[in-house]
């Protein structure tokens, strides 16, 4: 059999701290769901020790699909106690889990951030992975920004936390320095050199601030590394993490050369990267390898010429293994229930009869409105519905007026959790500021709309389009007001909405964000009661390691 390697999802975690891709407890839970269909080793559900919202994803995923036959269920944290504990009690229903904590060892961030020193430095990882190692048999440790480290030092930290109890230990580009030939020397470099090194699994975790992160991590497969850590679509932190999808299909399509293989159901592939494309707000781009919706299109009319005689002219893969499909029609307005669930699962999703119940009444609304209804258009509906948090305000109908001569007119009919039905009318700068502004006056929730985003699904005169907006609470007084320019700590809403009619289309997006803002209010208000509870019955836990480690560090 080729040599195993696993696959470390840290899309919910690092995939989340890139800017805009934060989301929600239940879009998390989605993730993780479709990310165990896909086959993932490892997934790195959260940071607990962030906040009460990430402790919470994090233990319902470890309570939900941290099964015995399914992936390991691992939460990140800092070098310190109250981290480490916090990470423990997270991940405690998973019935496989791992406790991934870290520590810089470049002197950059040793001299300028931690202000400690290399003893201090090793000390620091030593009780670290001791401690998390006597509440976890499987514990990684990572030398963050190791690709800047010195190359000896880099050989004591790593040595350190084998001997403290490391399973795995992760090589981090974090700032995507190194070339491919950099990052697989320092791999080998720790593999060969380092006292118990072949006891642990080496995994790598490449950034793709130069464009690299892909190759340096397939690199570091080369020198030994049977352990990629990598995020779907490539997203995170600035320029973002290796991509799965082209690190998996790489050492699948060229498997004579790597001579190695993963457990990843490949088929899952463009499934998952539209799920957590709707689901984080963040567009694939067209040119995107192996799930970019040009991915395998062909214009050129050689390239077509060829592609018609034999698909291996100009495709080194096919579109079907990737989960992408060359059906072009599938269902109409006359479908049954039963063809349409066979039509979804077929296309990768399962849904409980509820959600699919919704699922198929909006189906057949589009349906109602269009010829054909293809799985572009199916596929916008799943993730829509995915994206569908639990509502605080339902959207039940929308009427609006405009044109050259007309004051843009809007009336919205909603009804509250409690049933209540509400009705307002609004006039606005155009169709879709009138209907925001009627639902406003409902919801009484003050936002500031920072991104709207329309684009079409299928072709066509009657093609169903997709809005997706971000919004921030509180009125800003700068109407232009960017994510840029909010504040570390203010989180933004995405709403996504799918309709054959754009306006209705917006009005469902923006009701979805709104409906995540008030329910996400409602559990942080839980939260801080319950907090404030515990608070009045149990005393501070004092950090066994110090306060040095203070913010949030990326690994």
């Amino acid at each position: 059999m080729e040599p195993y390697v696993r696959i470390f999802d840290t899309t919910l975690r690092d995939g989340e701290q890139a800017p805009g891709c934060t989301m929600h407890l239940h879009e998390k839970l989605e993730v993780a769901r479709q990310l165990a269909r896909l086959g993932v080793d490892i997934i790195e559900a959260g940071f607990p020790a962030a906040s009460p919202g990430d402790w919470e994803a994090v233990n319902t995923i470890a309570r939900e699909i941290g099964t015995a036959d399914g992936p390991v269920i691992c939460g990140l944290s800092r070098a310190t106690q109250a981290d480490i504990e916090a990470c423990a009690k997270a991940i405690a229903p998973a019935a496989k889990r791992r406790i991934h904590t870290f520590l810089a060892t470049s002197d950059i961030h040793l001299h300028h951030k931690l202000r400690i020193s290399r003893a201090a430095a090793l000390e620091q990882i030593k009780h670290a992975v001791t401690f998390a190692r006597s509440l976890c048999d499987d514990v990684e440790f990572s030398p963050e920004d190791a690709g800047r480290s010195d190359p000896l030092f880099l050989r004591q930290a790593v040595g350190v936390a084998i001997a403290a109890g490391a399973t795995t230990l992760n090589i981090p580009d974090t700032v995507g320095y190194l070339t491919p030939d950099e990052y697989r020397a320092m791999i080998r470099d720790l593999i060969e050199h380092v006292p118990g090194a072949e006891q642990v699994t080496f995994s790598t975790h490449c950034h793709d601030d130069l464009g690299l992160a892909v190759a340096n991590s397939l690199a570091g497969v080369l020198a030994g590394a049977r352990q990629v850590e990598c995020t779907i679509n490539g997203i995170g932190e600035r320029a973002g993490n290796a991509s799965l999808e082209e690190v998996v299909m790489a050492i699948k399509t060229r498997s004579q050369f790597y001579e190695l293989s993963t457990g990843i159901d490949s088929t899952q592939i463009t499934p998952t990267s539209r799920l957590v494309s709707a689901c984080t707000g963040v567009n694939v781009p067209p040119n995107k390898a192996i799930v970019g919706a040009n991915a395998f299109a062909h214009e050129a009319g050689i390239h077509q010429d060829g592609v018609l005689k034999n698909p291996l002219t100009y495709e080194i893969m096919s579109a079907e293994s990737v989960g992408q499909s060359g059906n072009a029609l599938v269902l109409g307005k006359h479908s049954g229930r039963h063809a349409f669930r066979r039509r979804v699962e077929e296309l990768g999703y399962t849904f409980g009869d509820t959600e699919l119940n919704h699922l198929f009444g909006r189906f057949k609304e589009i349906a109602d409105q269009k010829k054909y209804v293809d799985d572009r258009d199916i596929e916008a509906l799943v993730v829509e519905e995915a994206g569908r948090p639990t509502p605080v305000f339902t959207l039940e109908h929308v009427q609006f007026a405009s044109g050259t001569q007309a004051i843009p007119t809007a009336t919205v009919r909603m009804t509250d959790v409690r049933g209540n039905v509400h009705i307002e009318s609004a006039q606005g700068t155009g169709p879709v500021d009138a209907v925001y502004s009627a639902i406003n006056r409902i919801v009484k929730t003050p936002v500031t709309l920072l991104e709207f985003a329309i684009n079409a699904i299928t072709e066509g005169i009657d093609a169903v389009g997709e809005v997706s907006v971000q919004v921030v609470e509180g009125i800003r007084p700068n109407k232009r007001t960017t994510l840029g320019m909010l504040k570390p700590e203010e989180r933004v809403w995405k709403g996504y909405g799918v309709n054959v009619d754009i306006i209705v289309a917006a009005a469902e997006a923006y009701v979805n964000a709104l409906n995540k803002l008030l329910q996400a209010r409602q559990e942080r208000l839980k939260a801080e009661t319950t907090s404030r509870l515990a608070s009045e019955t149990t005393s501070h836990e004092v950090d066994l390691f110090g306060s040095s480690l203070l913010g949030r560090l990326e690994v």
